[in-house]
């Protein structure tokens, strides 16, 4: 358990965050990327918002550059931040990452070293020289114990899904264990809106597929406030009750996306709506004057930044129109 932390302790960068908030992209100013007649036009316009230069002739260039400057804010943060387990939180997802590419190219005998990211808890070079030689004591949470998994289940198998399955679990226990451990409701109820949305995810496409309910079980992660044993049933009902299951938590649009996918309906709508589901329950955090809450709600605005200059960028680069990629932005433009 980390060190008790008061709300007072973050009144000084709860302030800065504030104010860090101008910075992030308006609903204007997605209009005006949305409107960009070429992608130099967007990467001038990002440029003019605040954005490093940006290469539109070489997209993995621009998604480097974006990498770069989340790590910058991470790193910025960090040394402000009270506690920064804090921010671990925001780094677990691309330590297991690694931990997939590092995996299946060490069984398929290549190299992973041009997927890697440095955006994890621990620094990719690190990371792969650790697996390599085996030295896994060393690393944060949980690690050590969904390297020895992972590994394992992908010699016996020789099955890519089946290993990052079982690491999709680890990451889950290890985001849940780090929240836990910090000590905050705030952050302990987020993560497990995550997990409540990826269940519900899994439940989704394992129906639509036409998977078992013996099959979701494996699948299934533990800790989220809608238990498996209640997703189990609606899926050995074909989907029966899903929307009564959901009606009254925070992800009852998602699960009414969710129902209408199962029928034909679009998977992109009912994605955005379980992300949409995560970004609502941090809108709290803008009513809160101080304390961890402030700071996680910019990061994950932050987070949700990145991801639609993603979309919109790819979006734009393939010809897709204006009003199709805006319907596709997560929540979270101010």
């Amino acid at each position: 358990m980390s060190k008790q932390i008061k709300d007072v302790d973050y009144l000084a960068i709860s302030a800065r965050v504030r104010a860090m908030e101008n910075g992030l992209l308006t609903a204007e100013q997605y209009d005006q990327l949305l409107a960009a007649k070429s992608d130099e036009e967007v990467a001038k316009l990002l440029q003019s918002f605040g954005y490093p230069q940006l290469d539109p002739s070489h997209p993995d260039d621009m998604d480097a550059a974006l990498s770069e400057d989340r790590s910058a804010m991470l790193e910025d943060l960090g040394s402000s931040i009270p506690d920064p387990g804090y921010l671990d939180v925001f780094k677990i997802k691309y330590d297991y990452h690694n931990i997939k590419a590092i995996l299946k190219a060490e069984a398929m005998e290549t190299s992973a070293s041009g997927i890697l990211t440095d955006l994890g808890r621990v620094k990719a070079e690190e990371l792969a020289g650790a697996l390599r030689e085996g030295e896994l004591s060393g690393l944060p949470g949980l690690l050590e114990e969904a390297v020895a998994e992972g590994r394992e289940v992908l010699s016996a198998t020789r099955d890519p899904q089946l290993g990052d399955a079982a690491l999709d679990k680890w990451y889950f226990r290890d985001l849940l264990k780090t929240a836990e451990d910090t000590g905050s409701d705030f952050l302990l109820g987020f993560v497990r809106r995550q997990l409540d949305c990826a269940n519900l995810r899994t439940l989704v496409r394992t129906l639509r597929m036409g998977k078992t309910a013996d099959f979701l079980r494996g699948v299934l992660f533990e800790g989220g406030e809608v238990g498996t044993d209640e997703l189990l049933r609606v899926s050995a009902n074909a989907g029966g009750g899903l929307l009564e299951l959901y009606a009254p938590t925070d992800l009852a649009d998602a699960a009414e996306a969710g129902s209408a996918a199962l029928s034909g309906g679009s998977l992109t709508e009912f994605e955005k709506r379980c992300d949409d589901a995560v970004n609502a329950y941090l809108d709290a955090a803008r009513l809160i004057p101080f304390g961890e809450a402030p700071v996680l709600s910019y990061l994950a605005m932050r987070e949700t930044e990145y991801m639609n200059l993603r979309i919109v960028l790819l979006g734009h680069s393939a010809g897709i129109p204006a009003d199709v990629i805006r319907s596709r932005l997560r929540a979270g433009c101010v």
